[in-house]
């Protein structure tokens, strides 16, 4: 049997769901199973952020850098990025600690302006702590 069988099984067997849920439930594990092997990778699951954020997906977004920075909490690039998406999700605050935490790393002008674009556009005034 499929590995995505058995987990679908366990997790059927666990929740009491039927087994009309199989197919659904199959998608969502072969979902998971993809953003899993796509973020072992610190590039591959930046362009799958990146991808995400073009398609509006957001949440999705946020969903693979934060698995990007437990694999790989060197990657500036998804912190930057990920702190970027907090005010685009309206969580100003959030990214602001971010923002402050990794100022004064080495990113160029541009992209750290592309990255706290978000923010200005919500009035908030970037790394000054309030």
């Amino acid at each position: 049997m499929g590995t995505r069988i058995i987990k679908c099984l366990i997790v059927i067997a666990s929740t009491g769901m039927s087994v009309a849920a199989l197919p659904a439930l199959a998608d969502t594990v072969a979902a998971l199973d993809m953003l899993s092997r796509a973020t072992d990778n610190a590039a591959s699951g930046l362009a799958l952020a990146r991808k995400l954020i073009e398609s509006g997906d957001l949440l999705g977004a946020m969903a693979s850098l934060e698995r990007v920075m437990i694999n790989h909490p060197e990657s500036n690039e998804a912190l930057l990025l990920h702190a970027s998406l907090l005010c685009r999700v309206d969580d100003r605050g959030g990214s602001l600690i971010e923002f402050d935490e990794l100022r004064g790393r080495d990113f160029p002008d541009q992209v750290w302006a592309d990255a706290t674009a978000p923010c200005a556009a919500l009035g908030s005034k970037t790394g000054s702590g309030d």
